[in-house]
C-alpha cells in the first residue's frame, strides 16, 4: 500500500500521506479527521477497459507510465471519475499547446485575380528600378579611401541583379546516386553490386514503377540497398538523402515489396541438366548425382517483450534469441531456395519439413546435408537420396571408408558455408534484427538471396547453359 502514489507530474500525494492526514486533529470538530471529515483526497485506480485506459494515459502524458497509474482526487473536475468527466483534467503538470484555427482561404474572382497579379508585377518592377538606382549610385559615389577600413561594417546581402532569365528559375538538384556511385568500388560498398549490375537492376525495377515520392526512383532503390547492405539507421539515411525519417521508412517498406515481387526469377530452381552442366569438378569426381546442398543459418534477434515469443526464439547454440532459416544451393553455388524465417528454437528437420523445399525435389534427386538433418524418412517418401557424414555408433570409431567419405562430404559442404557467409555480407542479416523488421524479414531474406546470385557470374553462366 505504501507504493501507491499519484502519477501526475509534480504531485506527491500518496497513500502514506493520506493515512497520516487521517490521524491529524480536525480544527473544526477537535477530533481526528478519520472520525469526522475524512481524508482530503483519495487515490483512484485506472480503468480496466483498454480504450478508457488509453485515454487515461493520454491525459497523464507520461513518457514512462507506471503499471498502475493511480490519480488523486485533486486532478478530477468532480473530485473523482464520473460519467461526464471520467479522466483527469486539472493540474496535470504540463501545458497543452493551443491549437491555432486553420486560416480560411479567400478565393478571388477572375477580375480580382488579374488585378492582384498586375499589382504584384508592378510592385516587382518598382523594386527592381529602385535597386538599379541604388546600384548605380553606389557605383558612381564609391569612396576609395574607405576600402581598407571597412572591417567595422556589417556584411551586406548580394543584391546583384540577375543577368539572365535562367538564373531566376529553380535549379532541380541532381539525383544522389550519381554522386554516391561514382565508381565500381563505391557501388559495391553501398549496394554489394557492380555498377553495371546496379544500372541493369534499377532499369528493370523502375520500368513499371509509378513514383509516389519526390525522391528520384533510383535514389529510392539505392536507399533500400544501403539499408540491406550496411544496415544504416533511418536517421542517417534521412540526413544523407535530405528527407524526413518517416519518408525513409515508407520508401524502404514500399521498395522491399517491389524488389521481392520482381526479383524472384533471380533465384530459380535449376533443371537437372543445367545442374550437371555447371557442376564443379569436386562434385563431378565424388558426388556426380548431387542436386542441391542444404544448411541452416541463424541471425541474432532483438529480445522480444512477450515471454512466450522469447522462449520460442531462444537458441541454445547462440545463447540468445535468433531467427533461423534454411538455405539450399546448387553445386555451382547458386541459391535456388531460401526458407521463411523461423524461431531459433526450431530444429533443422522441422524447418526442412515445413519450409516447402520438399515440393521442388523429385525421384532420383540427391540432397547433401550436415549431420543435424535427420530427414531420411521425409526424403524416402519422395524417393530422394540423402548424403550426410557418417555417424559413430556406440562410441565406436569410423571405418576407413566412412572416414574418407565423411572428409569428402565435409569438403563439399564448404560451398554452402561460403554462400551463407556471402549472404551475411548484407549486414541486415548479420547484425541484430530489430523487432520492427519481423513483418518484412521473409521478403528481406529472398531479396538478399537474389542479390547474392547477382554478385557473381553464376546467373550469366546458367543462362548460357
Amino acid at each position: 500500500m505504501s507504493s501507491i502514489t499519484c502519477s501526475v507530474r509534480g504531485c506527491h500525494n500518496n497513500w502514506i500521506k493520506r493515512r497520516n492526514l487521517l490521524h491529524q486533529q480536525c480544527y473544526e470538530h477537535n477530533v481526528e479527521r478519520s472520525e469526522c471529515c475524512g481524508a482530503p483526497y483519495n487515490l483512484h485506480p485506472p480503468p480496466k477497459d483498454e480504450e478508457h485506459l488509453r485515454q487515461w494515459l493520454k491525459a497523464l502524458n507520461l513518457k514512462r507510465p507506471p503499471k498502475r497509474p493511480y490519480v488523486c482526487s485533486y486532478h478530477f473536475t468532480d473530485g473523482k471519475p464520473t460519467d461526464e468527466h471520467p479522466y483527469p483534467e486539472k493540474w496535470l503538470g504540463y501545458d497543452v499547446p493551443e491549437k491555432k484555427p486553420r486560416r480560411l482561404l479567400e478565393r478571388l474572382s477572375n477580375s480580382d485575380a488579374s488585378t492582384s497579379v498586375s499589382d504584384a508585377v508592378d510592385k516587382c518592377a518598382d523594386n527592381t528600378i529602385q535597386m538599379r538606382l541604388h546600384w548605380d549610385a553606389a557605383t558612381q559615389w564609391e569612396d576609395p579611401s574607405l576600402i581598407d577600413h571597412n572591417y567595422t561594417l556589417k556584411p551586406q546581402l548580394d543584391l546583384t541583379p540577375p543577368t539572365s532569365e535562367i538564373e531566376t528559375q529553380c535549379v532541380v538538384p541532381a539525383p544522389l546516386y550519381i554522386t554516391l556511385l561514382r565508381n565500381n568500388h563505391l557501388c559495391q560498398l553501398y549496394t554489394g553490386l557492380t555498377l553495371d549490375v546496379f544500372y541493369s537492376v534499377a532499369d528493370h525495377l523502375t520500368n513499371t514503377y509509378n513514383n509516389s515520392f519526390q525522391l528520384h526512383p533510383w535514389d529510392q532503390l539505392l536507399m533500400t540497398l544501403m539499408k540491406l547492405r550496411l544496415n544504416l539507421l533511418q536517421g542517417d539515411l534521412a540526413e544523407r538523402f535530405g528527407i524526413s525519417q518517416p519518408i525513409v521508412s515508407k520508401v524502404i517498406s514500399c521498395w522491399i515489396d517491389i524488389m521481392e515481387e520482381n526479383m524472384r526469377y533471380y533465384m530459380p530452381w535449376l533443371p537437372r541438366e543445367t545442374i550437371q552442366a555447371t557442376m564443379p569438378q569436386c562434385f563431378k569426381e565424388q558426388f556426380p548425382n548431387t542436386t542441391c546442398v542444404i544448411d541452416c543459418s541463424e541471425t541474432p534477434l532483438q529480445k522480444p517483450f512477450n515471454l512466450d515469443s522469447r522462449d520460442e526464439s531462444y537458441s541454445q547454440y547462440y545463447g540468445q534469441s535468433t531467427i533461423k532459416y534454411l538455405v539450399c544451393i546448387a553445386p555451382c553455388g547458386l541459391i535456388m531456395f531460401i526458407s521463411p524465417a523461423y524461431e531459433g528454437r526450431c530444429s533443422d528437420t522441422f524447418i526442412t519439413a515445413n519450409s516447402g523445399l520438399l515440393e521442388y525435389l523429385g525421384p532420383g534427386d540427391e540432397v547433401m546435408a550436415d549431420r543435424g538433418f535427420t530427414i531420411t524418412d521425409l526424403l524416402y517418401e519422395k524417393k530422394v537420396k540423402l548424403v550426410v557424414p557418417a555417424f559413430t555408433k556406440k562410441d565406436m570409431q569410423l571405418s576407413e571408408e566412412d572416414t574418407i567419405n565423411t572428409r569428402h562430404i565435409t569438403d563439399a559442404l564448404v560451398h554452402v558455408k561460403r554462400v551463407i557467409c556471402q549472404l551475411k555480407n548484407f549486414k541486415v542479416l548479420s547484425q541484430t534484427v530489430s523487432i520492427n523488421l519481423i513483418p518484412k524479414i521473409d521478403q528481406i531474406l529472398r531479396i538478399c538471396a537474389a542479390l547474392c546470385n547477382l554478385q557473381s557470374d553464376i546467373i550469366s553462366d546458367v543462362e548460357d547453359e
